[in-house]
């Protein structure tokens, strides 16, 4: 008696936001499968996979917008739903990682809720995680097992050198945290100046932060303001207000994880910037889908060549030229 091994495919999508699955699994010509989900009267999820899941190599796609703990609880139930159901290997696609800026404590008696979501995962039956931008790079050392870190530079950095190519061009860093990012951005176009906004935070008010000046040479350029996410838009949008008083040419954004919450819109609206640049790792609300200065790339071409390499255990690095 003998077997031929053979591999199968497989993904699965969460209810946080089927259009990016759907996008992904028209690249790679495979279409999410049918699962049961709803939630009982006091909130509890359920969860059934339609088809025989036995053998095969699992990929759930679930984005993470609000209500955030729901789909986190959503990912954990379809994860035991896979690995319950004899599901080969599974693998978590995270365009947007959970709790990814508490990574580290700032003061005594906080958690590290980013590696307690890592935990949560592994526990649940998780093999490997492939995600997009992560807040912190160290986050990958929280999950025991593969992590693949995929960067959406790249597709935002495609636009901009297309659309603002022949411009004097200088790259902007919100805040001191972000200038390694700015120093990548300006290896990717070419060399151009980097510079940041000096700013305090109070830690015992989250999402509130106070711009001071702008260290480096930003006079007559446009200005490329670069972070990973836009929650309330406060630091990007004092920065941009800062930078607007130092005789910039124009101002522009780009931002991976476009999470818009509270004022956000208004204030990118209001902002003295001529256009916001994003990717779709999470679902954009219906004010900013209305704002004209919001500009929504796709990051489903990435996962997908990403998703298709770990399926044929082939190279994720070599989709960046080897960086990591």
């Amino acid at each position: 008696m003998s077997a031929v091994n053979s591999k199968m495919l497989m993904l699965f999508s969460g209810r946080a936001y089927p259009e990016l699955a759907e996008e992904i699994g028209k690249h790679l010509g495979v279409a999410p499968t049918p699962m049961s989900a709803y939630s009982f009267a006091n909130g509890e999820l359920f969860v059934r996979y339609q088809e025989s899941v036995r053998g095969c190599d699992a990929f759930v796609v679930q984005s993470m917008p609000a209500p955030i703990n729901e789909w986190v609880m959503e990912t954990l139930i379809m994860i035991d739903a896979l690995k319950r159901g004899s599901a080969k290997r599974i693998t978590i696609v995270l365009p947007f990682y959970p709790y990814a800026r508490q990574d580290k404590k700032h003061r005594g008696r906080e958690p590290i809720s980013a590696r307690l979501v890592a935990d949560l995962f592994k526990t649940a039956g998780a093999d490997r995680i492939l995600t997009v931008d992560l807040h912190t790079a160290q986050i990958q050392g929280f999950f025991d097992g593969p992590v693949d870190h995929l960067f959406a530079m790249g597709t935002l950095a495609r636009y901009v050198e297309e659309k603002y190519g022949d411009r004097p061009m200088a790259i902007v860093s919100p805040d001191t945290g972000r200038v390694r990012l700015a120093e990548r951005w300006s290896d990717r176009l070419g060399g151009c100046p980097i510079a940041f906004v000096h700013k305090t935070r109070d830690p015992l008010k989250p999402n509130q932060v106070v711009a001071h000046k702008v260290v480096g040479d930003v006079e007559g350029r446009t200005c490329l303001l670069i972070d990973d996410m836009i929650d309330t838009a406060g630091t990007i949008c004092s920065a941009a207000e800062m930078l607007a008083k130092s005789g910039v040419e124009d101002i522009v954004i780009a931002s991976t994880h476009a999470i818009m919450s509270g004022p956000a819109v208004e204030r990118l609206a209001a902002a003295p910037v001529s256009e916001v640049i994003v990717t779709n790792t999470l679902p954009l609300p219906k004010e900013a889908q209305d704002l004209d200065k919001i500009t929504t790339l796709s990051i489903a071409p990435l996962v997908a060549k990403a998703i298709w390499e770990v399926f044929n255990d082939g190279s994720v690095t070599t989709l960046f030229g080897g960086l990591s």
